[in-house]
């Protein structure tokens, strides 16, 4: 699970300490001391949780595995409030629910810049890839008041350290001049989530993000600009988005905007998130319950399933790229160890295509 930070206890002067853990880890109380400070005008409704961290590069654990082994996450909590967000649970481990406080009490980490540019000058630090956006947005609109990726992106380009990011933002425009001179010295990478183009699915299921069909205009804006941008249609939601027609038309789309790769992966359902989407789906589309219930006796969907959808999804993406041509080159950095550039998780990897199709 993407998901990969908990908390350590505060100390005397309200800073909390953070470090890497397994999301199994429960830990109540650490928000005690925190500077609470409410969102005003376009963040009103939120409430921001001021932390200073001690640590802010993280070492995915080794059992993860990952494409990726270290990652940065400013915020915690994301009030894009998609239903199905794998992160929810980890709101949990602050003694926060994972529904209405997930969505509204955002964790920001006030000095992470400063702990990144510490981090990546000290002598142990080997210069390894760092992903953004394995948890939360990192251009989540409380990014337009913080500025914190864009410090983070910034010490990262000065540093020389390759990096990726995935967003579901097009608040990640803002900072196309540094994504730029990071791509130009081959150190960028984005990946843009869009789902689906349903305006209808949208206003559904991510109500808070930014339209899908902008998110798709700044995929090409990145392209354009030398950033190499791809698309994440994820997750595709069983009987919501997965129609022919729905995967079509986000794929057709992705291609004409010049996406370096197109990455299908479907809905799962761990615990903690399980609950509160089959709550939500009771809700929404009750219709749709019992289905859930037996297609979902995991956190995936049967194997079979999986592979069906990225057969579908591969055979779009050569369509398409067919008819448009091959994405324009743009040199892309190494974004994972030797061999395993864009390899998915393994509990998603029955198919080697689903998570990076028609790269």
């Amino acid at each position: 699970m993407f998901g990969m930070m908990a908390a350590m206890a505060s100390d005397a002067r309200n800073r909390l300490r953070w470090r890497l853990a397994d999301d199994d880890r429960g830990q109540a109380g650490l928000l005690d001391g925190a500077e609470r400070v409410p969102g005003v005008r376009e963040l009103a409704g939120l409430e921001f949780l001021h932390v200073q961290a001690q640590r802010v590069i993280n070492r995915v654990p080794d059992a993860s595995r990952m494409p990726f082994r270290y990652t940065i996450n400013a915020y915690r909590g994301c009030s894009h409030a998609c239903v199905y967000c794998f992160a929810r649970p980890t709101h949990e481990y602050l003694d926060l629910d994972s529904g209405r406080d997930f969505e509204t009490r955002i964790v920001v980490k006030i000095n992470a810049v400063e702990r990144v540019r510490a981090e990546l000058s000290s002598p142990r630090w080997g210069g390894d890839l760092i992903a953004m956006g394995t948890n939360t947005d990192p251009y989540q609109p409380c990014e337009g008041r913080y500025r914190l990726t864009r410090g983070i992106v910034e010490a990262l380009v000065e540093a020389g350290n390759p990096f990726s990011i995935l967003t579901k933002s097009t608040l990640v425009l803002r900072d196309l001049d540094v994504l730029a001179e990071g791509a130009r010295r081959g150190l960028a990478r984005v990946d843009l989530s869009i789902g689906c183009l349903d305006r209808g699915v949208w206003r559904l299921t991510e109500p808070s993000t930014p339209d899908p069909a902008r998110r798709m205009e700044a995929v090409a804006q990145l392209n354009e600009a030398g950033v190499p941008c791809g698309v994440m249609v994820a997750p595709v939601i069983p009987g919501i988005s997965d129609g022919d027609d729905q995967l079509d038309a986000v794929v057709a789309a992705a291609v004409e905007a010049g996406a370096q790769s197109v990455a299908a992966i479907p809905l799962h359902l761990r615990p903690g998130v399980r609950e509160h989407y089959l709550g939500w789906l009771s809700d929404a589309r009750p219709d749709l319950v019992a289905a859930y219930r037996r297609r979902y006796t995991g956190a995936y969907l049967p194997s079979p399933d999986r592979r069906d959808l990225a057969a579908r999804v591969h055979a779009l993406v050569v369509g398409h790229r067919g008819r448009v041509g091959p994405p324009r080159g743009i040199a892309r950095p190494q974004l994972s160890s030797p061999g395993r550039q864009g390899e998915a998780p393994a509990e998603i990897r029955d198919d080697p295509r689903q998570l990076r199709l028609a790269v």
